[in-house]
C-alpha cells in the first residue's frame, strides 16, 4: 500500500490482555511511542493482566514506560467454561464507555484470546478500524475459532508467514489490507542471545545451573478437552520429576482449566521440590534469554513452536493445541501424550540438543513494516470492509423460465449399426429420439453424432428442456462413481477378446465379443447363410428390398435352423465368456443383458458362468432388462445423477 498523508496524526488504541500478547505488540507500542509526529498512543489493558493470580503482569507494561490510559477489570473468576463467557460479556459491557472517551482511529487487537474476540466485537459495533496482529495461523484448538473470528470482524491484518497471509485470502480477505510483516517479537528475539545472560538463569534456577542444563515448561489448558489436558499436565509433571533436571514452570494462563491445573501442582509439591522453580510470570526479555539457553522447552505454548525456534532450542510440544502452526525443526511433537513415559523418552530424545535457528515467523523487521502499513490507511476510506468471495454462478431458482423447464440430457447410443441421440427427462422419459445409419470411418461417425447432439439441443429450447450435460452409453459405474480411466477410456467391454483367432472386429482385432455378439456380427452371419441358400427354412421369406439382418437369424433359429442356433449359440458363448471376465474382475452383484439380442443369450451365458467361472461368483444373478431402451436411458441418468443429486 502507497503512503498517504494524512491530515493529523493517526490515532492508535492498543489494546493488551495477558502477558502473551504483550509480548507482540510491545515492539509495535515502542515504534509508534519513537514518532510522535504520525501517532497518538493510547494503551489499554484489561484481562488476566490486572490479577495478582497470574503475576499483576501490567507493572511490566508501567516498567517499559507506557502510559497505561485505562485499566479494565474483565475477569470473572472460576477458571472454567462458563467464567470466560461469562468474561466476554463483562468486556463488552465496560469497552464502550472506554472507546467513546477515547475515540482511536483503529484499535490493535493480537492473536486468539476470548478477552481480544470481546475488544474486536466493540470496536467492530463502533466503527473503528480493528489492525489484527496473527490472523491465518492455525493451532487446533477453540483458539482457531475465535482468531478466525477476529480477522471477520478486522479491517486490517498483519501475518506472521507465508501460509497465514495465505489462509488469510482463502478466507475472503482483501489482498491489499494484509501486510506480511513477520512477529514483532522476532524484532528482538533475533538481537538478543549474545546479552548477559548467566545473572538471569542464576536469579530464576539457582547459582548452581549451567546453560543447557536446565528446562523451561510451560502448559496451558486445551478448553475442549479440559479433562485430558489436566491429565496430561500431571504426567509432564511426574516425567520431569522422574528426567531429575533443575525446571522452571510458569503458571498457566487464565483458561478454563488452569484452576485445576495449579491443584495438580500444589499436589506433587512443585513449588517445593528442590528441582523446580514455579513462577507466575518472567518478564519477556528475561524469558528469552532463559528459553534461549536452555536444554530443552516442554509444553504446549504457542511460544515453544514459534519464538523459541528463533534459537534452535529444543522444543517438546505435547497435546493437539499447537498442531496446526508451522514449525522448525526444533520441536517434536508428542500428540498422544498418555503416557509418563513417552513424555520421558521424548525428554532423552531432545534435552541438551541444538538445532538451526529458523525464521518461519520473522526476521527481526515486523515493526517497520507495521508502521509503514499504519501510515498508509486512509481515513477517507469506507469503514464498511469488503469480502473478496470468489465468482459464482447467478441464482436463477426464482427464474420462471427455469422452473417450468424440463431438467433433461442428451443420450448417445453408438450402436454398430446405427447412431442414436435422445433427449431424456429426469423421469426417464424419451422426449424426442433421432437415429442415423452409422457411417464406415471415423471421421464420418464423429462429425454425425456432432451434427445430432446439435440439432437434439436446438430442439430441446422449443420443447422447453434444460440440457444438464451429455451421455455416452457403455461403461462401469463403482461406488456411485464412473469409472474412466488413465486416458477416459475404461470398460470398453464389447472389445474383450474371447478368442484369439476369432472374427475380425471393427475395432482391427480378432474374436472380441462385439465381433461375435453383436447386431452387426448376427448381421454378417445372417447374410453369408443368406447368401450360401441355408438361411430360409419353411414358414420364412425376405422381401427383395429388405436387407437381411440379424432378426432373420433369430427368426431362422426359432423356426429350427440348426446353423442358426449354432450361431446365436457360438455369440451366447462369446458373451459369456467375456461376463466370467467381468465377474473375475470386478466381481459385481447383478449382471443385467439389455437390448433386443439379451434374451436369446442369456440362457447361453449362465451356462457358460456355470461351466467357466470359479464358484465364488458363479452365485451372481443375471436378469434381461425390461427397459425399452436401456443405453440410452443409462447414458442419460449418469449426467443426471451427476449433476443433480451428486455432492462434490
Amino acid at each position: 500500500m502507497e503512503k498517504k498523508e494524512n491530515n493529523r496524526k493517526l490515532r492508535v488504541c492498543v489494546a493488551t490482555c495477558n502477558r502473551a500478547d504483550y509480548s507482540k505488540l510491545a515492539p509495535i507500542m515502542f515504534g509508534i511511542k519513537m514518532e510522535p509526529e504520525f501517532f497518538e498512543l493510547d494503551v489499554v489493558v484489561l484481562g488476566s493482566h490486572l490479577i495478582d493470580d497470574y503475576g499483576n503482569t501490567y507493572r511490566m507494561i508501567e516498567q517499559d514506560d507506557f502510559d497505561i490510559n485505562t485499566r479494565l477489570h474483565t475477569i470473572v473468576r472460576g477458571e472454567d467454561e462458563a467464567a470466560m463467557v461469562e468474561s466476554v460479556g463483562l468486556a463488552l459491557v465496560k469497552l464502550p464507555d472506554v472507546l467513546n472517551r477515547l475515540k482511536p482511529d483503529i484499535m490493535i487487537v493480537h492473536g486468539d484470546r476470548f478477552d481480544a474476540l470481546a475488544l474486536a466485537t466493540s470496536a467492530a459495533l463502533m466503527n473503528i478500524r480493528i489492525l489484527h496482529i496473527e490472523g491465518g495461523e492455525v493451532s487446533g484448538t477453540i483458539d482457531d475459532s475465535i482468531r478466525h473470528a477476529i480477522t471477520k470482524l478486522a479491517h486490517y491484518h498483519v501475518c506472521c508467514t507465508r501460509s497465514a497471509e495465505q489462509h488469510l485470502i482463502s478466507m475472503c480477505e482483501d489482498h491489499d489490507r494484509i501486510l506480511l510483516a513477520g512477529c514483532p517479537s522476532y524484532d528482538k528475539l533475533l538481537s538478543a542471545k549474545n546479552k548477559d545472560y548467566m545473572s538471569i538463569i542464576r536469579m530464576w534456577l539457582g547459582d548452581d545451573v549451567k546453560p543447557k542444563d536446565y528446562i523451561v515448561a510451560l502448559q496451558h489448558p486445551v478448553t475442549t478437552d479440559i479433562k485430558h489436558s489436566i491429565k496430561m499436565f500431571e504426567l509432564t509433571l511426574d516425567a520431569l520429576i522422574s528426567f531429575n533436571k533443575r525446571t522452571l514452570v510458569l503458571f498457566p494462563n487464565i483458561d478454563a482449566g488452569s484452576k485445576e491445573m495449579v491443584r495438580v501442582m500444589r499436589k506433587k509439591g512443585i513449588e517445593h521440590h528442590p528441582n523446580f522453580r514455579a513462577v507466575k510470570h518472567v518478564p519477556f526479555d528475561q524469558f528469552i534469554q532463559l528459553v534461549a539457553h536452555a536444554g530443552c522447552m516442554i509444553g504446549n505454548s504457542s511460544c515453544g513452536v514459534r519464538e523459541v525456534g528463533a534459537f534452535g532450542t529444543p522444543v517438546i510440544n505435547l497435546g493437539t493445541r499447537q498442531i496446526g502452526r508451522e514449525t522448525g525443526e526444533n520441536v517434536l511433537h508428542v500428540r498422544d501424550a498418555d503416557t509418563q513415559d513417552k513424555i520421558l523418552q521424548a525428554l532423552h530424545l531432545q534435552f541438551g540438543k541444538q538445532y538451526p535457528c529458523s525464521k518461519i515467523y520473522g526476521d527481526g523487521n515486523a515493526v517497520p513494516r507495521i508502521l509503514k502499513f499504519l501510515k498508509s490507511i486512509d481515513l477517507q476510506e469506507p469503514l464498511q470492509k469488503k469480502f473478496c468471495f470468489p465468482p459464482v454462478k447467478d441464482n436463477i431458482s426464482q427464474d420462471i423460465d427455469h422452473i417450468l423447464e424440463t431438467l433433461s440430457a442428451l443420450a448417445v447410443d453408438l450402436g454398430g449399426t446405427n447412431l442414436r441421440v435422445a433427449i431424456v427427462s429426469m423421469k426417464g422419459e424419451i422426449v424426442k429420439k433421432y437415429t442415423q445409419f452409422n457411417p464406415k470411418t471415423y471421421e464420418e461417425r464423429i462429425n454425425l453424432i456432432l451434427q445430432m447432439c446439435v440439432e437434439a439441443a436446438a430442439e430441446a429450447v422449443k420443447l422447453n428442456c434444460r440440457i444438464l450435460g451429455v451421455g455416452i452409453g457403455g461403461g462401469i459405474v463403482h461406488q456411485h462413481e464412473l469409472i474412466h480411466g488413465s486416458s477416459f477410456c475404461a470398460a470398453e467391454l464389447g472389445h474383450i477378446v474371447v478368442s484369439l483367432d476369432g472374427p475380425d472386429c471393427s475395432c482391427g482385432s480378432h474374436g472380441c465379443i462385439e465381433a461375435y455378439a453383436s447386431g452387426m456380427a448376427l448381421q454378417r452371419e445372417a447374410k453369408k447363410l443368406h447368401d450360401e441358400d441355408q438361411l430360409l427354412v419353411e414358414g420364412m421369406s425376405v422381401p427383395k428390398d429388405e436387407a437381411v439382418g440379424a432378426l432373420h437369424l433369430i427368426q431362422a433359429a426359432k423356426l429350427g435352423n440348426a446353423k442358426a442356433q449354432s450361431i446365436l449359440r457360438t455369440a451366447g458363448t462369446a458373451l459369456g465368456l467375456g461376463v466370467v471376465n467381468i465377474l473375475h474382475t470386478m466381481n459385481p452383484s447383478l449382471v443385467i443383458l439389455s437390448g433386443i439380442l439379451a434374451s436369446h443369450y442369456i440362457h447361453t451365458v449362465k451356462d457358460v458362468i456355470r461351466q467357466q467361472a470359479l464358484s465364488s461368483v458363479q452365485d451372481v444373478d443375471v436378469v434381461v432388462s425390461d427397459l425399452v431402451e436401456p443405453a440410452l436411458l443409462g447414458a442419460a441418468s449418469m449426467v443426471l445423477d451427476y449433476t443433480t443429486r451428486r455432492i462434490y
